[in-house]
């Protein structure tokens, strides 16, 4: 299965959550990507967009190999991978370090895409976090850990592609997860895409002023 681009992988999702068009549940996208697969989603079922901005703990070094993740609302506690910190040898001190840098850059994302730092108002509703696809899982984890201590009723995990190992893994954080493929050999969530152009963050803001009502912009 190759999705055209994020939004043909949103309305394709849509489609597999069809029971929850109209209802109470909120729609909440991961920046960047995530949020025009998940607008796709909101338009189609009638429902509100929100965002939720977790971010990747980088190894010293090399910002781009994950070491755990952090997200926002909660008490800053980060998720961390066990095993690569102790395979290469990251100190406490760093990991402290880098989790309040990565928070400063949540904060500083949330006011430009949402206008506000406030948590939004979920408790009792139904939650579908929506990105363009997972690979490890971790930074998507830890946005839902951040979106549990907010109370919802039910929280939802949907995606057009993902790493069968890393579904496995998140199920047991979420009351439901649905993935339209699940590819053995998964390599890449861009592989999965004809068009996976970066999203910019005008566009981000864009589509939260259209669906958005929580959002201060």
């Amino acid at each position: 299965m190759v999705f055209e681009d994020r939004r043909d992988a949103g309305r394709r999702l849509a489609d597999k959550l069809e029971v929850y068009k109209g209802t109470d549940a909120i729609v909440f996208g991961i920046p960047r990507g995530g949020v025009v697969t998940g607008y796709e989603v909101a338009e189609a079922l009638d429902l509100p967009l929100d965002i939720v901005v977790p971010r990747k703990l980088g190894a010293p070094g090399e910002p781009e190999l994950a070491i755990g993740a952090v997200a926002p609302w909660g008490d800053g506690q980060a998720l961390i991978d066990q095993t690569a910190v102790r395979y290469l040898g990251v100190t406490q001190e760093y990991i402290e370090r880098e989790t309040q840098n990565q928070l400063d850059e949540i904060d500083r994302r949330l006011r430009e895409f949402r206008g506000t730092t406030e948590p939004p108002d979920i408790k009792g509703k139904t939650v579908i976090v929506v990105d363009d696809g997972i690979a490890t899982g971790y930074t998507i984890q830890a946005a839902v850990m951040a979106l549990r201590k907010l109370e919802p009723a039910k929280l939802i995990i949907a995606v057009p592609v993902a790493a069968p190992e890393a579904v496995n893994r998140l199920s047991e954080f979420v009351d439901e997860i649905h993935v339209l493929h699940t590819p053995v050999q998964f390599l890449a969530v861009g592989h999965w895409y004809r068009n996976f152009e970066q999203t910019t963050d005008e566009e981000v803001v864009e589509l939260l002023r259209k669906r958005c009502p929580q959002c201060n912009l």
